[in-house]
């Protein structure tokens, strides 16, 4: 019964080490991803409506991964020549190619990763992790088998990590688009008091605790 507990990695964490068949080869995660961002997506089954739509809307997005340094990869507990077969049927009647690997996971490595949810059946559920270059996790998020993912989202996601960490800021709800200040981004707040009334009146101060800057 412990071999089926549930995994779940935390933010922060080290991505759990795997070594795993792909699409192109055989991989090692994340060591073989060390020094670049990534995003490992799960989908339930190959040859399936949603997540062919996943996997075109992914791909559409690959150049714009790419020029942010992020990788993609995808898996399901589907064998590697169901996904081989798959990526050919997609290039092949849907003009679209996929460039990024496949992973072909078990049962044991969807546990590890806790895409296999008993509520939600025997497929893995759509998981999205993302990594950076130091192989830690900075966002998880399940989505149900019923509901396809918004790749837009994704890829907005790996760009405010990236700018955080460069930066040393907090990113806005919907940026680069928020109601409030646009793309601007949240500065962190005042840790005394000199520096809390010295930003009172500021332009770009609602108030000493929340002050933003351009990019």
């Amino acid at each position: 019964m412990e071999e089926n507990k549930l995994n779940m990695p935390l933010l922060g964490d080290d991505f759990p080490e795997i070594s795993v068949q792909t699409t192109h080869g055989p991989m090692n995660i994340p060591g073989d991803l060390k020094g670049s961002w990534f995003v490992l997506f799960s989908h339930p089954a190959d040859f399936t409506p949603v997540c062919t739509t996943e996997f075109v809307g992914f791909q559409k997005l690959y150049n714009e991964f790419e020029k942010i340094g992020c990788k993609l990869i995808g898996m399901s507990v589907d064998q590697v020549f169901s996904h081989i077969k798959w990526v050919q049927w997609i290039k092949e009647t849907l003009k679209v190619e996929i460039k990024f690997p496949v992973i072909a996971a078990n049962d044991a490595i969807a546990l590890k990763l806790g895409m296999l949810h008993p509520g939600k059946g025997t497929n893995t559920v759509r998981a999205v992790f993302i990594g950076d270059p130091q192989g830690k996790v900075r966002l998880v998020i399940y989505y149900p088998q019923e509901i396809g993912r918004n790749m837009d989202e994704i890829l907005r996601a790996v760009k405010a990590l990236q700018l955080a960490d460069n930066k040393k800021v907090a990113v806005p709800a919907n940026w680069p688009n928020n109601d409030l200040i646009g793309d601007h981004v949240i500065i962190p707040p005042a840790k005394t008091v000199q520096d809390a009334e010295a930003r009172k009146g500021s332009k770009d101060c609602f108030d000493w605790w929340f002050c933003h800057k351009a990019q």
